[in-house]
């Protein structure tokens, strides 16, 4: 199976993959449970996100979109005012929630330079068929020839011995209040 660097072009696309890789999802239906709001939210949240990805051609896809993944380069960020500007309904509790959830990120994320993986998801009825492993291959192709770390977050414990086969390491647990925890992984540079 191929894999291509996705334009702006291909945005609807790589959406509707990751809304369906994600429906099922713990973290992130913690904070969308209604599947109405799930469908109106994840896809602006990944495109808020993700828009550096398309930016400096990083998001990586299968030919038929049966996966994507969105990795931010080392020294790029998601703009926090695309979130912000989403201007997405929450209580006060939701708000802190989400508040101490990124602190507690902040911890594990690196200091030094490293590629991040933001995202990788795969249409549900192909999961388990090597599409997941074929996007890593690809991008940690490119990570490994500029002799770069790699980290990511996983939010499905399903999915560590994915990235664990693949060379990334458990380094912690993030836990905060009811939200299911993410399992921050690190990938050590190769040559």
């Amino acid at each position: 199976m191929d894999v291509r660097t996705a334009d702006t072009a291909d945005e609807a696309a790589v959406l509707a993959t990751l809304t369906l890789a994600f429906a099922t999802d713990p973290v992130t239906r913690y904070w969308w449970p209604q599947a109405s709001d799930y469908a109106h939210w994840w896809p602006k949240v990944v495109l808020a996100q993700g828009e550096p990805g398309f930016a400096q051609e990083t998001v990586f896809v299968t030919p038929g979109f049966e996966g994507a993944a969105i990795w931010l380069a080392p020294g790029v960020e998601a703009d926090p005012a695309r979130m912000a500007a989403l201007d997405m309904p929450g209580t006060e509790d939701e708000e802190r929630i989400a508040q101490a959830l990124r602190q507690a990120m902040a911890q594990y994320h690196p200091s030094t330079p490293h590629w991040y993986l933001w995202t990788l998801g795969v249409d549900p009825r192909l999961q388990g068929r090597g599409v997941g492993s074929t996007l890593l291959r690809h991008a940690l192709a490119r990570i490994d020839a500029e002799g770069a770390p790699a980290y990511l977050e996983a939010s499905n414990p399903a999915l560590i011995p994915l990235y664990e086969r693949h060379g990334f390491e458990v380094v912690g647990r993030i836990e905060v209040e009811d939200v299911p925890p993410l399992t921050p992984m690190f990938r050590t540079a190769r040559s």
